[in-house]
């Protein structure tokens, strides 16, 4: 392991074979943040909570009044747009992902959501802000909403609804990194930097690589050029939320391939990687108003914990602490037959799959009934809960 490296950061004999000076160039970048994005927070905090939510709408949306400098710049870097972007693979790739409906869904939260929680490190931002535990629901609501936005057609070109989702976000991530830092709670030889340009790559390959291998499990693989166009989808959204060029990836061999090397030098999961994936999987439990909406959340507790351990492996699974259900040994035969997607999705009372309008009516009623009229601002947070 390199000296510029966090301890986190775990280089095995094997990684160093497999990866060679690639994993070695790693490390480092566990300590990068967002400069650009950094220096506008850094400007804005004095303000008051609600100063800087306004000012960042008229530096995003024209308005009048006064903008920082640091912000404009911050909004320049992201309307120039790279030569590589295709607006139309771009759209391609949303709508890929939107038909996808509920298995779409269910591999965001039981796959990709649940291995963000595997590293240690990477976890504790989410942790220090304290609410996945205490506002699961409302999370994955503005989680689900904010993948919805960005799916949509031409929603990532500068100036539309999700091109502003996006550059929120990042404020976002500025801002919780600016406080966890500034938390004696954070551990920067150990940890690195909070929301680096590492963890913030895997990010964007949860929503994009590790989504084809979930919807690949379950049977229902987006296939030819669309894989691609979902990947390329993430790789702007990745580089709007402020990963540097040289971490995203042009093809799907390149999006594995990094994905892996994120994932082998990690540490395993700690207990806070088993309460947050509790909490996660559990979480229709928390937000049920009535007896019929509680006892469909009981019923998909142990479908979670199954679709979770089929997707990650028994081995992050026991790490993780999660119960055998039984229902996991029938999942892997979903991949042989070929309607077993229909099938799951029949099964958990959902909209047909696979086309258009029944994927955009699916994530319309999960986002509505998850933000319950309180709609996703993806504001700065004011303070984390527990820093």
């Amino acid at each position: 392991m390199s000296s510029t490296s966090p301890s986190r950061f775990v280089l095995s004999p094997a990684v160093r074979a497999r990866f060679g000076e690639r994993a070695e160039r790693l490390g480092p970048r566990l300590f990068d943040g967002d400069p650009l994005a950094d220096a506008a927070v850094a400007v804005m905090r004095p303000l008051a909570h609600h100063e800087r939510t306004a000012m960042v709408d008229r530096a995003l949306r024209g308005g009048e009044g006064p903008v920082v400098d640091e912000l404009r710049a911050l909004v320049r870097a992201c309307v120039r747009l790279p030569f590589w972007v295709d607006f139309d693979r771009i759209n391609r790739g949303g709508s890929a992902f939107l038909r996808s409906g509920i298995l779409g869904g269910l591999v965001l939260g039981t796959y990709a959501l649940t291995a963000s929680y595997c590293s240690p490190a990477g976890n504790k931002p989410l942790v220090l802000s304290g609410r996945l535990e205490e506002e699961t629901p409302r999370r994955l609501a503005e989680t689900s909403r904010y993948v919805q936005l960005v799916s949509q057609r031409d929603a990532l070109r500068p100036g539309r609804d999700g091109w502003i989702a996006t550059v929120k976000v990042r404020l976002m991530h500025a801002s919780v990194r600016a406080m966890a830092l500034a938390s004696p709670k954070w551990k920067r030889e150990a940890w690195g930097t909070p929301i680096n340009q590492a963890d913030s790559a895997g990010t964007g390959l949860l929503f994009s690589w590790v989504v084809l291998d979930g919807l690949d499990k379950l049977g229902f693989g987006i296939e030819g050029e669309e894989r691609e166009d979902l990947l390329h989808l993430w790789r702007y959204a990745s580089y709007l939320l402020g990963v540097d060029e040289d971490l995203l990836w042009a093809t799907e061999r390149e999006a594995k391939d990094l994905w892996e090397l994120l994932a082998a030098t990690q540490d395993g999961p700690d207990e806070d990687s088993r309460r947050l994936a509790k909490a996660l999987l559990e979480s229709g439990r928390k937000s049920a108003r009535n007896d019929i909406e509680r006892a469909r959340a009981e019923r998909m507790v142990p479908v979670s914990y199954a679709l979770s351990r089929y997707f990650i492996g028994d081995e992050m699974a026991d790490a993780l602490g999660m119960p055998r259900t039984g229902i996991e040994r029938a999942l892997p035969l979903l991949k042989r037959v070929r309607t077993g997607a229909k099938l799951l999705a029949r099964g958990l009372g959902a909209l047909p799959i696979g086309t258009a309008d029944a994927g955009a009516r699916y994530w319309q009623f999960v986002v509505e009934q998850g933000l319950r009229g309180t709609p996703a601002d993806f504001s700065m947070p004011a303070a984390l809960r527990s820093a």
